[in-house]
């Protein structure tokens, strides 16, 4: 079992059968040296990847990418914003996702200035259910050119598609942790 693993059976509970709260360290509060600790064990997996740039979505996924960007010498962190507002501009990328959790459609935007043709990306997010978030950044990528050398998450919910379609796209996925199932209240892991 590993650090994330046990952290989750630790500080997590389950309020939903497909809703795992991991707010008291991942993505409410923050547990800056767990995550730093999680951040390196990404680090180490993408390596030997030529990783100049962090893609994630507002806001859960900027504490972890931030750390992240640490591990790979300060490596610039841009977000894709889900509001669309007047200090953006007009030349943006943009994508449509529909949150899980929330059960909304955003459309997501990044402004072109931030992404290009040179970039080679590491995309990163909390959390992994039905794979549309990470969907709508690999469109946002895909329409900047931009080279994605990788895909990581801290959670995955392995008893849902998104994994599997990410994968099945072709993408390296690191994911920390994979819930392989919830029962009784009790989380199993891949």
């Amino acid at each position: 079992m590993n650090i994330l693993e046990k952290r989750i059976l630790k500080d997590g509970y389950i309020l939903d059968d497909d809703i795992i709260k991991v707010d008291s360290f991942l993505n409410h509060k923050l547990d800056i040296k767990f995550l730093k600790e999680l951040a390196k064990i990404i680090k180490d997996y993408f390596k030997d990847k030529n990783i100049n740039k962090i893609l994630t979505i507002e806001a859960s996924g900027i504490a972890l990418a931030t750390l992240i960007s640490e591990e790979f010498d300060y490596a610039p962190v841009v977000f894709a914003k889900k509001q669309r507002n007047k200090n953006l501009g007009k030349d943006l990328y943009e994508s449509h996702v529909k949150s899980f959790t929330t059960d909304k459609e955003y459309r997501v935007t990044v402004s072109k200035k931030f992404l290009s043709e040179d970039d080679h990306l590491l995309i990163v997010d909390d959390f992994l259910a039905e794979g549309n978030a990470l969907k709508g950044l690999i469109d946002i990528s895909d329409q900047a050119g931009a080279k994605i050398e990788g895909i990581s998450v801290a959670v995955e919910k392995g008893f849902q598609d998104g994994g599997k379609i990410i994968r099945d796209m072709g993408y390296d996925l690191l994911s920390l942790a994979i819930i392989d199932s919830i029962n009784s209240g009790e989380i199993k892991f891949k």
